[in-house]
């Protein structure tokens, strides 16, 4: 809270000295050159996907096991999301399925690091080189996650890479977003996107001793993360070992307490990766959804509250109603058998032996 109020105290409140100094702590957790921070993670992807030249009529490949704002942002620029089923093992995008899908429009590859769990970054990488496609990383849940020893994040596998702080993510500044790149030039374009298409933005101008007059070189937009947020974002970005390592702990009990109960499967991290465990999932595979749902009721009626597995978006009125019928049976399956167990840095080892209590108990039922 003192941060916050310190920035109000100082008189800059929109985008200012402490967004510039969340960038760079931003840039240097990830291992990138450079870090532009926006209002969300949505914007970011927008953003992004104007800087791969997606427009009109184009197409990008993208899971459509996802929170709805991953294809939302390839609409935004009028290109047509072309889903593409997942492993359900890892419940990311199955990168053996893209090819048969790839077209002249196809512009690009959105991999998404679903719940915090690396996508298959190797494989998409050479699908993308093979055809000339760029590849856009969601990685809304995944800071501090790694894949084959590189930290997400890092432009190892990508050249943009957008991040969340939404209140759900594993640190938040209320809300907003964060673009890594290690292009210089792009991550100059970013910044005057984010503001507008300003040439020179507000803490430029106010720092000169000459008056300086700004031009709009370009249509931007009001993608802008203000000084409070930013002020609470660094707090947290200092905080993150720490609460990733409680998240792992509990996330390790969980997998101890719950292995081996009839009706649940548990999701196993492999070695070469690291998850941040931004989500605790679990399946349900003999369940249906109906089943599932009569689960999350009665667990909540005992003082648990839980959450259904990742959305197939491709169900959602707005996708349906746009684009017509579309199976994709691994996310439907994982959608509707898959449940979010509450984990959350602060939880008492109490509170974690409730939940799995009465998750046995309802499972006897």
């Amino acid at each position: 809270m003192s941060a916050a109020a310190d920035a109000i105290r100082s008189g800059w409140v929109t985008q200012g000295p402490r967004v510039s100094a969340f960038e760079e702590a931003f840039a240097e957790y990830c291992g990138a050159e450079h870090a532009i921070a926006v209002s969300s993670c949505t914007t970011g992807l927008h953003l992004g996907l104007i800087m791969h030249g997606v427009g009109e009529g184009d197409e990008v490949i993208v899971t459509p096991h996802s929170f709805i704002a991953s294809a939302n942002a390839i609409r935004y620029v009028g290109a047509r999301p072309v889903f593409v089923d997942i492993d359900p093992k890892t419940l990311n995008l199955d990168a053996e399925k893209i090819e048969g899908l790839l077209t002249e429009r196809t512009k690009a590859i959105m991999a998404v690091h679903q719940v915090g769990r690396p996508a298959p970054m190797e494989r998409l990488v050479e699908i993308a080189g093979r055809f000339g496609l760029g590849v856009i990383e969601d990685a809304a849940c995944a800071i501090g996650s790694e894949l084959s020893g590189e930290r997400i994040g890092g432009n190892t596998w990508s050249s943009l890479v957008a991040f969340s702080f939404h209140p759900r993510k594993v640190i938040t500044t209320g809300d907003g977003g964060m673009l890594t790149t290690d292009d210089g030039e792009w991550a100059d374009r970013l910044r005057r996107m984010r503001q507008h298409g300003m040439s020179v933005n507000d803490l430029e101008r106010h720092r000169s001793t000459n008056v300086v007059t700004e031009r709009y070189l370009e249509l931007g937009y009001n993608y802008r993360m203000t000084d409070i947020q930013a002020s609470i974002g660094k707090v947290q970005l200092e905080r993150l070992p720490g609460i990733l390592e409680n998240r792992r702990r509990l996330a390790v009990v969980y997998d101890n307490e719950l292995a081996g109960i009839d009706g649940v499967e548990l999701f196993l991290e492999p070695s070469n990766e690291r998850w941040n465990y931004q989500t605790y999932l679990v399946r349900l595979a003999d369940r249906t959804c109906r089943e599932r749902d009569e689960v999350m009721q009665l667990l909540r009626d005992r003082g648990v509250d839980t959450r259904r597995g990742i959305m197939s978006m491709h169900r959602e009125p707005s996708y349906r109603n746009d684009f017509g019928e579309q199976s994709f049976p691994e996310s439907e399956r994982a959608s509707d058998q898959c449940l979010a167990l509450p984990l959350f840095p602060s939880m008492e080892e109490v509170e974690q032996e409730h939940v799995v209590t009465q998750l046995r108990k309802v499972l006897r039922e």
